[in-house]
This record gives C-alpha cells, sequence and structure tokens, in this order.
C-alpha cells in the first residue's frame, strides 16, 4: 500500500506533467509559426523539418512590410485599418453597452429580463445571417468602404455580451453610494463616471478586451462591406494578398500572422491583471 504522502505526491507530479503536456500543445503552432516566420522558403518544406531555423532571415518579414521587387505593400495600409476599427468599435461598443447596462440595473421595468435575455439570444445567430441585411442598410447609406460601416457591424456582434456582463457589474454596485453621491450635489452622469465606472473596472476592461479581439479577428463583415483593397483590414488583406487559387506563400503569410498577433499579445500583457479579474468576478457575480 502506498503512504498518503507517496500518493499525493505522485498526483501532484501527474498534474504538473498533464498540464505541461496542455501548455506544449497550446504552444507548439505559436512556436512553428515564429519559426516558419524567419525561415528562408527553401528551408520550410524540408524533410525532416527544421524545428529550429538554420538560417533565420527577416526578408519575409521585410517582404511582408515593404514589398517585393520595388512594389510597396498594403500591409501597412491594413494594419492601420485594423487598429482604426478596432479601437473605433471598442470605444463605441463599451459606451453604448456602459449606457444600456446601467440602464438596465438601475432602471428596471416590466418585460426588461425578458429583454435582457433576448439581447444576449442574438448571439446565437452566425454573422452570415445578418450580412445580406447589414450590406443593404449600408448601400442605401453610401457606407460601404467606410470605417463607420466596419465599425457598426463589428459592434452589431459584440455588443449583446458587453451589455451582460457589464450589468452583472452594475447589480454588485451598492445603491446607497450613488445616493450619497447625489446627495452631495453629484448629478446621475456624474455619478457613473466618477463613482460606479472606477468601482467596475475590471468588468470594462474584460468586456473591452473580448470587443477588440472580436473586431481584430473579425472577417467576413470586413471583406464584405469593403471593396477597395487600400479599404480592407489585415484578416481579409492577408487571405487576399498571400493566398490564391493554385498558389499559398506559407512565408508571407506566416510572417504576417506573426505580425498580427503582436498587438493582442501586448493588449494581454498590459491588462492581464484586470482581465482576470473582470471575468472572475463576472464569473461569481453573475
Amino acid at each position: 500500500m502506498l503512504s498518503l504522502t507517496y500518493r499525493r505526491r505522485l498526483v501532484k507530479a501527474l498534474s504538473y506533467l498533464y498540464i505541461l503536456a496542455l501548455l506544449v500543445l497550446a504552444l507548439f503552432p505559436i512556436a512553428w509559426m515564429v519559426s516558419s516566420s524567419i525561415k528562408p522558403i527553401e528551408d520550410l518544406f524540408v524533410i525532416p523539418p527544421q524545428w529550429i531555423p538554420e538560417n533565420p532571415t527577416l526578408s519575409t518579414l521585410n517582404s511582408v512590410i515593404y514589398g517585393d521587387y520595388g512594389r510597396g505593400s498594403l500591409f501597412p495600409r491594413y494594419f492601420a485599418n485594423s487598429v482604426i476599427v478596432t479601437v473605433g468599435t471598442t470605444l463605441f461598443c463599451l459606451i453604448v453597452a456602459t449606457l444600456a447596462a446601467y440602464s438596465f440595473s438601475r432602471y428596471p421595468f416590466r418585460g426588461s429580463n425578458g429583454l435582457m435575455v433576448g439581447i444576449l439570444a442574438t448571439q446565437m445567430f452566425p454573422q452570415g445571417m445578418l450580412l445580406i441585411t447589414l450590406y443593404l442598410t449600408f448601400l442605401a447609406l453610401k457606407l460601404l468602404n467606410t470605417y463607420p460601416a466596419l465599425i457598426l457591424a463589428n459592434t452589431t456582434f459584440a455588443i449583446p455580451f458587453a451589455i451582460w456582463i457589464l450589468k452583472g457589474f452594475f447589480d454588485t454596485v451598492p445603491r446607497e453610494i450613488e445616493d450619497a453621491a447625489l446627495i452631495d450635489g453629484c448629478g446621475r452622469l456624474g455619478v457613473l463616471m466618477r463613482v460606479v465606472l472606477p468601482m467596475i473596472a475590471p468588468g470594462l476592461v474584460a468586456a473591452g478586451v473580448y470587443t477588440f479581439l472580436i473586431a481584430w479577428d473579425e472577417y467576413l463583415f470586413a471583406a464584405t462591406l469593403t471593396i477597395k483593397p487600400e479599404m480592407r483590414t489585415l484578416p481579409p488583406g492577408i487571405i487576399q494578398s498571400f493566398v490564391g487559387q493554385f498558389y499559398l506563400n506559407w512565408p508571407n503569410v506566416m510572417a504576417a500572422s506573426v505580425l498580427v498577433t503582436i498587438p493582442v499579445t501586448v493588449l494581454f500583457i498590459f491588462f492581464q491583471k484586470h482581465l482576470v479579474q473582470g471575468l472572475t468576478a463576472g464569473a461569481i457575480k453573475g
């Protein structure tokens, strides 16, 4: 019979091995992507594969950013478009979701719970079902190939979850704190901006990061609502630049993918603490 201490150590060791195996599976695609982005094209398809590049080079990254054979690259424009659309979507979604969630939390009415469930239920519908309606609407408003069209389209898909998570945080803020601020002469908007929002900062970060990721990775709206190449964002821009019917430029795709993941990685590094607090608190409070 194994002693209790030995069994605990064995279970602990097996748990660490299991976590290590999951970590390797999760990080392997990222490591291969980075490795492939700095390999010469002739080393990319050798057998056996080179896990660590023998002759690393930055020529692929340079060709993605600056173009080949003297031709300019549209990648910087795609990157700038993605930044504009993503930041605009995140700010607009947070403003609308904050006001809507605060209204649901502080001014309930008959049927408000059903309306909240209905708002969240819109997440069940795929983007393709909304695409034709949005396209015709923006066509009538002459908003195709514009930033507002992409921002509004992304917001329609991100705002239900943002409203839902922010309402859970607003519900946890005691009304007595707001009443005290109102007695001291602060207006309702001032109470929201100066008192309530600082208290639910983790929730704002969680909703903001969620919206950022949706807008940054979005492909379908960006590919359909933009016709001009200079208005494309990164996902459709990369596909239409390096993927053809009979050819796939793997080195450039890998290099572009590395560049695309940098903003998301930086975002998580800076907001990791608040994001974890927001998601865990939202799970407990919700």
